[in-house]
């Protein structure tokens, strides 16, 4: 779950932890099992998102493999409009985040973004994938791939001396001059460990090198979020789904990754 860049509501602010906290060994062994939790999760929607299921059944799955492992949905009555009434949000096709789990159907040729988080003993894990429903229209093909891509693009930058604003640089480059897609504004990628959103905040307009020091023990959630042709976004009636303003679908990819002295290394991976 992502997290607004304009935090104006107290209950949003309150949410939003600030500092920049490196983690301990023990703090990322612990998160590491919250990031394996996570995979497994996304892993049994993803092989559950088909025509016919709805989203309220995909976010059943995602309690059931959270709480079989002793962990905690950290989305469930997370903070905001409201308290936050799912343990994931699942965004379908011009829906960017946040999106409500419900009686919707899933249909052949969506384009499904699950979002999940985990809280285990205490820290926290986020990850996304975004999910081609049967056959799919070479636009959903497009941005799938890119989005991918560019989350991977990210993480090879999430190394000691980098700085947030390398990551930013590199990924507008990548899905917006060579693409031609565009990176939403208004949301953020964030620290994550205590809290499911700490400093820093990674922006998506950030030049290179600027912005905060990357250093080993911080740990990222770096989450990618393109639309076709507009970085706009709206909110719908519901509070907590955000839309594409050009209507035209969307795609989402995270992963929870620590900066280590040598590789990142992703905790929501599986295997």
């Amino acid at each position: 779950m992502n997290q607004l860049l304009a935090r104006p509501a107290a209950s949003q602010e309150a949410t939003w932890h600030h500092g920049l906290e490196r983690k301990s060994a023990r703090e990322l062994a612990l998160m590491r099992e919250a990031g394996k939790i996570n995979a497994l999760a996304l892993a049994e929607m993803a092989k559950h998102t088909r025509p016919g299921v709805t989203t309220q059944q995909l976010n059943a799955i995602a309690e059931r493999v959270i709480r079989n492992h002793g962990a905690e949905p950290a989305f469930k009555n997370y903070p905001g409009p409201y308290p936050f009434p799912a343990s994931i949000t699942v965004s379908v096709n011009e829906q960017l985040v946040h999106g409500l789990p419900g009686p919707r159907v899933i249909r052949e040729g969506d384009l499904v973004s699950l979002d999940c988080g985990v809280k285990f003993q205490g820290y926290y894990a986020d990850a996304a994938i975004s999910v081609g429903v049967g056959k799919c229209s070479p636009l959903v093909r497009k941005i799938l791939q890119v989005t991918e891509e560019a989350l991977w693009i990210g993480v090879r930058l999430l190394r000691p001396g980098k700085r947030t604003g390398d990551v930013s640089a590199a990924l507008r480059e990548f899905v917006e001059e060579r693409h031609g897609f565009r990176l939403v504004r208004n949301y953020t990628s964030h620290g994550i460990g205590r809290h499911v959103h700490e400093d820093p905040a990674l922006t998506n307009d950030e030049k290179a090198g600027t912005g905060a020091l990357l250093r080993p023990g911080l740990v990222i959630a770096l989450e990618p979020m393109v639309l076709v042709s507009t970085r706009e976004t709206r909110t719908l009636p519901d509070q907590w789904t955000v839309v594409a303003a050009d209507g035209e679908v969307t795609a989402h990819f995270e992963h929870t990754v620590a900066i280590t002295e040598g590789e990142p290394e992703v905790l929501t991976a599986l295997g």
